[in-house]
């Protein structure tokens, strides 16, 4: 149940992001924004990998690295497209529609990943795009 604890602290501190990042971009560039708040990002993770005491070199070169360096594109291009989404438009659309990565994600573990599909999921799937359709549709 530790993975909840993790996940609760994700979902309080995400969830200031979108203000904040919209706050910010009404007056500084959003790729400006970008760096600032990715900057801070990338020195709190090299952080946690020298007090986690990792040697990373290795891993660089893993079989499994690609899917990590694929990761790092995605990210790279959901995030700047993100901000870009937050400097131009209300929150309450650019997020719902973001959010949808939930949903499409939880798709692409079942499609690919063999995750077991359920009634129970195709369910959420569905409320979560209601939900969406019903928050940003203005």
């Amino acid at each position: 149940m530790r993975y909840l604890a993790w996940a609760v602290v994700a979902l309080l501190a995400y969830s200031l992001v979108p203000p904040l990042v919209k706050v910010a971009t009404a007056d500084l560039p959003s790729n400006v924004v970008l760096l600032i708040s990715n900057g801070i990002l990338i020195t709190a993770v090299v952080v946690v990998v020298i007090l986690s005491d990792v040697s990373v070199t290795p891993y660089l070169t893993h079989s499994k690295a690609v899917y990590a360096y694929g990761a790092g594109i995605a990210l790279a291009v959901g995030i700047i497209a993100y901000y870009r989404a937050l400097a131009a438009g209300p929150i309450s659309v650019v997020v719902p529609v973001f959010g949808m990565f939930i949903a499409t994600s939880s798709v692409i573990g079942i499609a690919f990943l063999d995750e077991p599909l359920t009634a129970r999921k195709v369910s959420g799937i569905a409320l979560a795009m209601v939900a969406v359709y019903l928050t940003a549709v203005e």
